[in-house]
């Protein structure tokens, strides 16, 4: 009697243990972590990068400690992009250079893909659009833009003079490629500069970006 009652025991034990034990149904795949990258915003530092420029200098965000910095991607290609070189882009890089602003424009298309220069062709780029900026970096790997979620071109950001994003997105309210709709279209940009500027908390530090895709190294040029 004693050992029947030891082996029922026993039984009960191990039954016991076996519900204690996590069930995975055999039909549910169990979630994998994946490694995710932060994207910096409005109130972050602005990510290091060093790109070489149309001539062939290689420039650093950090050469520029202490100034305010304009980040403008771009693509010659893009009929969005087209639509502010009218004459808009242009204007605007020329007061904000004017204020001592350093005014980078980047391009991350892809060689291969539509905006992509290189040699002769990124040197003449400035001339040919009559563009004022400060200079134009080359980013074909597109790992810069990548690291700043530039998404469409134009993709605007402005970084104070300790490093801060205090803007971060879309040019301006008219995500259109009419020419016509620049006129009375608040540039979310120029606002942002005035704002610091004057000492003034930003008062739009982000709006949704539109424009052509970046042509990155993955993306099939259309």
């Amino acid at each position: 009697m004693i050992r029947m009652l030891t082996v029922a025991s026993a039984s009960l034990l191990l039954l016991a243990a076996c519900q204690q034990q996590p069930a995975t149904a055999p039909d549910k795949a169990v979630p994998v972590a994946t490694e995710t990258t932060a994207v910096a915003g409005p109130g972050d530092m602005a990510p290091a990068f060093t790109l070489v420029d149309a001539e062939g200098v290689q420039r650093s965000l950090a050469d520029f400690k202490g100034k305010t910095v304009v980040l403008e991607w771009t693509n010659e290609g893009c009929p969005f992009v087209k639509k502010h070189y009218s004459g808009a882009m242009q204007a605007l890089q020329r007061e904000a250079t004017a204020d001592g602003v350093i005014w980078l424009t980047i391009i991350s298309s892809a060689p291969g893909t539509q905006g992509f220069v290189e040699g002769e062709e990124a040197k003449a780029w400035k001339a040919k659009h009559r563009a004022a900026f400060t200079h134009l970096l080359l980013d074909p790997t597109g790992e810069t833009g990548k690291r700043y979620d530039a998404k469409t071109t134009p993709d605007m950001r402005i970084i104070d003079p300790e490093g801060r994003l205090i803007y971060v997105g879309g040019i301006d309210d008219r995500p259109t490629n009419k020419v016509e709709d620049l006129e009375g279209a608040n540039n979310f940009v120029r606002t942002a500069l005035a704002d610091a500027k004057a000492g003034r908390p930003v008062q739009t530090a982000f709006a949704q970006p539109y424009g052509c895709a970046i042509k990155y190294a993955e993306t099939v040029a259309s």
